[in-house]
């Protein structure tokens, strides 16, 4: 429960289940959070909507009706400027702090180069967050209160639809800047589908989802630029039957980016998700089982 830094008894996680899980696979939004703590905010320098900069803007939403297919979705009610949970637990950026951070840190990381560990030192354009920075012990306040607590419960979902069914599968969603290109075909891709370049998942899963979304109008690139973060390498592991794939959504879809408004779109793009979602858990079950049977 949200208490302390959020001022209000609320979860600060949720999970939306079927009253049956049907099928072995979990969807998860980790940065659609929009609660923000009354605190952070008064120790940020950017306004109400600047501070949002960094927000994967209701693609819980977009999500709700893939319960419909008997598939739970998890998603974080704390947003990703508070405390990133698609990162190592601590990958932390030492120009954040006036402490020496511990020595089993991860300081060094591409992320925290560019600000974005975590414990997040700016948010979208490079806007630093903080007027005081954060105390070492607030950071760790954090990760043992919301960061250990939500990945506890996704560990546990994944854990039990492995039981369940045999093996799980990872659907890690987010959205991104409609300013993104593919470098290689130079085009503004509407999805990027991550699998860590064919390591958190088996190829078919991939080939899926890209066919999928294809088939349902939208153009579609692979790792570029975006190969999946911390929760789809860290979940995905083909060779004990756990797949972890990541999907990144062009907000231009359905969003007004300056705005900070939905558009018709929304509700355009949450209808394909709900037959992405219907499609995809239909892939037979043979299709994961190799990998498992290569590790054994």
């Amino acid at each position: 429960m949200i208490v302390d830094e959020f001022g209000t008894d609320q979860p600060f996680y949720s999970i939306t289940a079927p009253a049956e899980q049907r099928v072995p696979y979990v969807f998860n939004s980790p940065h659609s959070g929009r609660v923000y703590p009354p605190s952070f905010l008064n120790n940020s320098k950017l306004d109400a909507d600047q501070i949002r900069g960094s927000e994967d803007f209701h693609v819980d939403e977009l999500l709700q009706d893939v319960v419909r297919v008997g598939a739970p979705l998890m998603q974080a009610h704390f947003p990703r400027a508070f405390l990133d949970i698609n990162r190592e637990p601590y990958e932390l950026d030492q120009k954040l702090f006036d402490e020496k951070l511990p020595p089993y840190s991860n300081r060094k990381s591409v992320r925290v180069a560019s600000g974005l560990g975590t414990i997040a030192r700016v948010v979208a354009e490079s806007r630093e967050i903080y007027q005081q920075k954060p105390t070492l012990d607030e950071a760790m306040a954090r990760i043992e209160t919301y960061y250990r607590p939500y990945h506890d419960a996704l560990r546990h979902l994944l854990a039990r639809t492995h039981v369940a069914f045999g093996y799980s599968v990872l659907i890690d969603c987010h959205s991104m800047p409609s300013s993104v290109i593919d470098k290689e075909t130079r085009t503004k891709p509407d999805i990027i589908v991550g699998d860590r370049y064919g390591t958190s998942c088996p190829p078919v899963l991939t080939a899926a989802i890209v066919e999928i979304f294809s088939d349902l109008g939208l153009t579609v690139s692979c790792n570029r630029p975006y190969a999946g973060g911390f929760i789809t390498e860290h979940y995905g592991r083909p060779s004990r039957g756990l797949h972890a794939a990541q999907i990144e959504i062009n907000r231009g879809l359905y969003m007004d980016e300056k705005q900070l408004e939905l558009t018709a779109g929304f509700e355009v793009l949450r209808t394909l998700f709900t037959e992405f979602a219907e499609r995809i858990v239909s892939i037979p079950d043979g299709a994961f089982y190799p990998e498992q049977q290569a590790a054994e």
